[in-house]
């Protein structure tokens, strides 16, 4: 078993004795959540509904005939389960890797209890070198771009990739990450800029992480 089929595995015997048939569960996106949905798809526990983060992740449940939910119709998750690309020890993360982290954002940011599950290498004393993404309205890339300059970032475009909501993604390195909060307010406070992968607002309410042999809470 890999780590992140531990974790995964480790966390759904943490919360399955919370599901019932109101609970609303929230799966997020990315390689670690897919082995926890791999496990949901296994179990299939009885709940209200699924709500997912992005088409990815909806495109896997369906095909194993869960139906998903929209935020809009169920209202807030009960618990919301996603990994992610660098966690410090306030539980503050970087996440967007996959391009998801807006539609990431806003389920947890909707959700009663944020659980981050993770491998030991995505554990860092400081966020910041893992290239942020920023999801920016196309006609205004540049401009943005310019601002993160400003800011003293280095921004790249992601070339050819296409957001669940239509937008386009610039990763960004050399950011101030001193407090992650500030970076988090500040980035989207640009005009054109949807959402960025800090996740300090909103940060996580438990991460849960493994090595090859062994998952925990930290």
């Amino acid at each position: 078993m890999t780590s992140k089929e531990l974790v995964a595995s480790y966390t759904y015997e943490l919360v399955k004795n919370k599901f019932h048939k109101d609970f609303i569960l929230g799966i997020g996106t990315g390689s670690t959540a897919n082995c926890f949905i791999e496990i949901i798809k296994k179990e299939k526990p009885e709940i209200k509904a699924l709500v997912s983060s992005s088409e990815a992740s909806s495109n896997i449940l369906r095909s194993e005939g869960f139906e998903i939910s929209e935020l809009n119709d169920v209202g807030g998750p009960d618990l919301y389960v996603d990994g992610a690309d660098e966690v410090n020890d306030k539980f503050e993360l970087i996440k967007g890797g996959g391009g998801a982290h807006t539609r990431e954002k806003i389920v947890a940011a909707a959700s009663r209890e944020f659980i981050c599950i993770i491998d030991d290498s995505k554990i860092v004393k400081k966020l910041g070198a893992f290239p942020l993404a920023i999801e920016v309205i196309p006609s205004a890339r540049s401009y943005v771009a310019r601002q993160i300059v400003a800011m003293g970032g280095k921004p790249t475009y992601r070339v050819g990739f296409v957001t669940d909501n239509g937008n386009q993604i610039l990763d960004v390195i050399n950011l101030n990450f001193d407090v992650p909060y500030e970076t988090e307010i500040r980035l989207n406070r640009i005009p054109g800029v949807v959402d960025n992968g800090i996740f300090a607002t909103r940060k996580a309410d438990k991460v849960i992480s493994a090595d090859s042999s062994e998952a925990r809470c930290l």
